[in-house]
């Protein structure tokens, strides 16, 4: 296992600067999912911690030791690519192979005719089959090994990466979506895999990933990055309930959260679309975004009820959406809401509304801002809501 630790770590294409000051500090064993955008730089992140492309500036570490400067294959760290670069000429054996004989035979010995006469080859030969073995064993691929990647599903070439990776006993995995070219049914099978591997190895696990539900599932933190920043880091459902930052609110979650425009009052009160939410804010006062997750809006009367029209229905069988267009909001709301119940017609008006505990404010910045619930007296109460 490692612990792999990061210190301001910069890196600019021509003038064009991916990453902006990157600190992060990923434990023993950990598995950390780096989520965002396309662009911003979680896959560069990466190559920077596997070697494969130098930072500008800044320092990387791992156990404690600086390794700036040396080599990836120094790192002891195992990258399993999108495209999974297996040998398409080379059986499923042999791609697992590859790094065992690389590292245990010398170049003559690797060679085609020579090398099969050298001293040792035979007995470094049966050890590489031994291990080779055991983790094809170990990721379901035995009958599979005199295959070619060619015979193979792309969930199988995918388990081919990952076995290549494994064998090689790395301290830690570093993962560029991995799953991105798998259909949406074998993507799920493989989180579970993955999740489970990483339960089985106890290794480190640095995993990229744009696909939020595959960092939701598996990971047992999530760092987003946006621009080049680290944003937030934390579980997946502290990231999720309490977003410090409105692209962090909008990043993560499917389908996006609701925002609403908002407004703080002189006085400190809340509201939207003109109506108080019976909330008092110490942030200054002026325009803000409420937002709210989908699950969370509610059909019918409640504290921040606001009214629209019906404009569009998905029922998707454990779940339905409900799209709301509401005057004064560019894009429909949605509800979430049981299939079970009474959907409503399309054209037809509605109500919805919210729970204080639901709301999740944020300054003309895109910061969080603190809010209460004012209490008779017209203190504000001191723990704040959500």
């Amino acid at each position: 296992m490692a612990k792999i630790e990061l210190s301001a770590i910069r890196k600019t294409f021509d003038s064009t600067e991916i990453l902006k000051g990157i600190d992060l500090a990923i434990e023993d064993g950990e598995f950390i999912a780096l989520i965002g955008p396309s662009g911003c730089g979680k896959s560069t992140l990466l190559r920077v911690i596997a070697g494969l492309e130098p930072q500008s500036s800044g320092e990387v570490r791992i156990e404690g030791v600086q390794v700036d400067g040396i080599r990836p294959s120094a790192r002891n760290l195992a990258m399993v690519f999108q495209s999974y670069a297996l040998y398409p000429h080379l059986t499923v054996f042999d791609n697992i192979a590859v790094p065992l004989r690389m590292r245990r035979h010398s170049a003559l010995a690797r060679t085609p005719v020579v090398g099969r006469l050298h001293p040792g080859r035979a007995g470094t030969e049966r050890g590489i089959r031994e291990e080779v073995e055991r983790v094809a064993a170990q990721l379901e691929l035995s009958a599979l090994l005199k295959r070619k990647p060619g015979q193979l599903s792309g969930g199988q070439r995918q388990r081919v990466a990952v076995g290549r990776a494994i064998v090689r006993q790395p301290v830690g995995f570093l993962f560029d979506e991995p799953l991105s070219n798998l259909d949406a049914k074998l993507r799920v099978h493989m989180r579970a895999e993955l999740a489970q591997l990483h339960r089985q190895l106890k290794a480190t696990f640095v995993y990229v990933t744009h696909d939020q539900a595959e960092a939701m599932t598996m990971s047992s933190r999530i760092a987003v990055m946006i621009g080049g920043h680290i944003v937030q880091i934390g579980t997946p459902a502290e990231v999720y309930e309490n977003p410090q930052d409105i692209r962090v609110a909008e990043f993560v979650g499917s389908p996006k959260i609701n925002a609403l425009p908002g407004v703080v009052r002189d006085d400190g009160g809340l509201e939207v679309l003109g109506r108080p939410l019976g909330l008092s804010t110490p942030a200054t006062a002026g325009r803000c975004s409420v937002c709210v997750r989908p699950e969370r809006m509610e059909l019918g009367a409640g504290p921040g009820t606001i009214t629209g029209t019906v404009v569009h229905l998905e029922n998707l069988g454990a779940e339905a959406f409900v799209h709301v267009r509401v005057d004064r909001i560019d894009q429909p709301l949605l509800a979430r809401v049981s299939p079970d119940r009474q959907l409503p017609a399309i054209g037809s008006p509605i109500h919805l509304g919210f729970s204080a505990s639901a709301i999740r404010v944020f300054d003309t910045a895109g910061k969080r801002i603190e809010v209460a619930a004012p209490i008779r007296s017209g203190r504000v109460r001191e723990k704040a809501l959500g």
